[in-house]
């Protein structure tokens, strides 16, 4: 289904109701008084149904500004990765740039997480605090930057190779950035939220690895992280439709090995259990009417 806003739409009978409800329009608006015509009154629906708080014109510029720095960031940090370097260094090279560009690193005494980045190395999976681990040649390094500019949050992250990646390291991060451009290639308006996860299994899994269940992408914008979530796994057709003016992340973490995990006395160091290496790719996604944006673009 196409919608169109500024215009009356009225959906196909079998097609998937515009509220978000997953189900077919017979099955679910068709009766009701309520007609879904522009993009308020989806936008109304959408919040009342789902929470989701989908983005104005103006509210996207905002998230793209602060996308704009958040690449910059990850570009300073991907020059500075090399043996030698400490997880801290990084940490510490990124939250300068940040302030000094007038905006605030979003992880930075959220929930109490004590520092501006993550920086989860080999079998970390996410959330790993910067400190004194020294990067050595092999590693390979995710790096998770969200910054706040001018009240937008704009949310990314990258894994990089230290040195000279070995077989299995090469496996992983290329595996991992596939998994992020296929869940991507399912966003655009019609679809459901469960085929991003159904597209980023099967592939996944199909190349021998396993896709993280308890940690997921989100929405994001005017916060840190809102409706929906977005497991990278599940059943095609399931959960929410999306529609034009969402605004959420694709941020698949992939294991080499099984998909089991713990966390560490930290409270916040996630790693794989059986210690295989775990690599992840994220990006901040607009639902066009068309299809999809990046709000941090990257090759």
């Amino acid at each position: 289904m196409k919608f169109q806003f500024g215009k009356k739409t009225k959906p196909g009978r079998n097609e998937l109701c515009p509220c978000g409800s997953g189900l077919k329009y017979k099955k679910c608006c068709s009766g009701k008084k309520e007609v879904i015509s522009d993009f308020e009154s989806i936008r109304t629906l959408y919040y009342r149904k789902h929470k989701i708080r989908l983005k104005k014109a103006e509210d996207i510029e905002g998230i793209r500004a602060a996308g704009r720095l958040v690449l910059v960031s990850l570009d300073l940090a991907e020059a500075a990765v090399r043996p030698g370097i400490t997880t801290d260094e990084l940490n510490s090279l990124v939250h300068e740039f940040t302030i000094k560009n007038g905006a605030t690193p979003a992880p930075l005494n959220y929930r109490g997480f004590p520092k501006s980045i993550c920086t989860s190395v080999n079998e970390v999976i996410c959330h790993g605090i910067p400190g004194e681990r020294v990067l050595k040649d092999g590693d390979i390094i995710n790096i998770d930057v969200t910054s706040i500019l001018k009240g937008y949050y704009a949310d990314a992250n990258k894994t990089f190779f230290v040195g000279t990646p070995g077989p299995d390291a090469e496996k992983i991060v290329r595996v991992s950035k596939e998994s992020m451009n296929i869940g991507i290639s399912m966003v655009k308006p019609g679809n459901t939220v469960g085929d991003i996860g159904w597209a980023i299994q099967k592939y996944a899994e199909g190349q021998g690895c396993s896709v993280v269940r308890e940690f997921v992408g989100h929405g994001v914008g005017f916060e840190f992280h809102e409706a929906p979530q977005v497991p990278h796994y599940g059943k095609k057709g399931d959960g929410i439709a999306m529609v034009p003016g969402m605004v959420f992340t694709i941020e698949p973490m992939i294991n080499l090995g099984s998909s089991d995990l713990y966390v560490l006395k930290d409270k916040w160091t996630a790693v794989t259990k059986d210690g295989s290496l775990s690599a992840q790719f994220e990006q901040t996604l607009l639902v066009t009417e068309n299809g999809v944006e990046s709000l941090t673009p990257y090759n």
